[in-house]
């Protein structure tokens, strides 16, 4: 398999509504897509999940154009390739900018699968037909979140994640498990606590949380292992945790009991299966997070999430939960709770090219 063409898209694609954190909030969503297409003309497509500001990871959409188009691009097209593991491998050199390697990697499992006439699942490793599915309300006003929650309960989503701050924690949570005290709630801290607040993290552990998501610095794994020795609710890490390297030696330092994996934020669906592996042996429970992608990165996390070590609801929510229109044919959907992962080859769905020229920016072929 050789890379003959690669095409990148700065697409942006409107939210239908703002989704906000502690750090961010979002009302447009930028992405790129990656189309590879080998010298059969057969095209796979993968997706750039970086923002356009450094508000999760270092790395922006600018950063990874730059990368995409002069460096790892140019490197790949240079070589041959029997299986998508190869990728990661040979970008290993190459410090950091995972959500780069990632959207090229994703293209070239994708490429890989449909050139095989299978499924990317069945490419990973996984037999599974269906997925349970999560959904992430984004931080705004109590009422608010509280309506959207029942919102997502009718639709049938199994578990809920909301986002938490020093400033809107406990009392929120509070009124959430008052209405709906028996869904599975988990909180989204993005880093906004520090050791300091133990005491009020503490006070969390009576309202049974499946877990609390990366609350301290998100380069840390040791605060987060004595954070977790004084709590009962699972921490879960999510941007501690860049690599395989970093879920092994969190693993070790006992800084979670749960782990949030990203293919854009580890490097690509070569290194979240090996996460996975390891997770899997020592009885880890993983998950898959969200990054607001369109359906195409959306139908690689299905696909990953597919893996059996992936025991809790992911953020695999329907196209419509995020998008008027999606940029994939059919779109993404939920029914009683579930996602069925798609059989066709490659990631199974078709990519609606019309509205994905429509949502782009800006084109750059290599």
């Amino acid at each position: 398999m050789k890379l003959k063409k690669v095409t990148l898209r700065h697409v942006k694609m409107k939210l239908k509504s703002p989704f906000e954190n502690s750090l961010e909030k979002v009302d447009d969503r930028h992405l790129i897509i990656v189309e590879a297409i080998d010298e059969n003309g057969i095209s796979g497509f993968g997706e750039g999940v970086a923002f356009t500001t450094p508000w999760y990871t270092e790395e922006t959409l600018t950063t990874s154009w730059h990368m995409l188009k002069d460096i790892i691009v140019p490197k790949l097209k240079k070589l041959t390739f029997h299986h998508p593991s190869e990728v990661s491998k040979v970008l290993n050199v190459i410090r950091r900018n995972t959500m780069a390697k990632s959207a090229i990697e994703g293209a070239v499992w994708d490429l890989y699968a449909k050139r095989e006439n299978i499924s990317l699942a069945e490419a990973l490793g996984s037999s599974a037909k269906r997925i349970k599915a999560g959904v992430a309300v984004g931080a705004s006003s109590q009422e608010h979140m509280l309506d959207e929650i029942g919102q997502r309960v009718a639709e049938g989503y199994e578990r809920i994640k909301i986002k938490i701050k020093p400033s809107q924690d406990i009392e929120l949570i509070c009124a959430i498990r008052e209405k709906f005290p028996l869904i599975n709630l988990m909180a989204d801290a993005n880093s906004a606590y520090r050791l300091h607040d133990l005491p009020k993290l503490q006070k969390l552990d009576e309202y049974e949380l499946m877990m609390i998501e990366q609350p301290l610095a998100a380069d840390d794994i040791v605060d987060h292992a004595l954070l977790q020795k004084h709590l009962t609710t699972p921490v879960c890490l999510d941007e501690s945790i860049t690599s395989y390297n970093d879920a092994r030696k969190a693993l070790q330092l006992k800084s979670c009991k749960i782990i949030n994996i990203k293919p854009g934020r580890v490097g690509g669906l070569q290194v979240s299966k090996e996460i996975h592996d390891l997770c899997f042996e020592q009885h880890i429970p993983v998950w898959c997070g969200g990054m607001l992608e369109s359906g195409i990165g959306r139908a690689h996390n299905i696909a990953l999430a597919s893996l059996p070590g992936f025991t809790i609801p992911g953020d695999l929510s329907a196209s419509s939960r995020y998008w008027e229109k999606d940029i994939i044919k059919p779109e993404v959907t939920v029914e009683d709770g579930c996602i069925t992962v798609p059989d066709g080859p490659g990631i199974g769905y078709e990519v609606d090219r019309r509205e994905l020229s429509r949502l782009t920016l800006n084109t750059l072929t290599l």
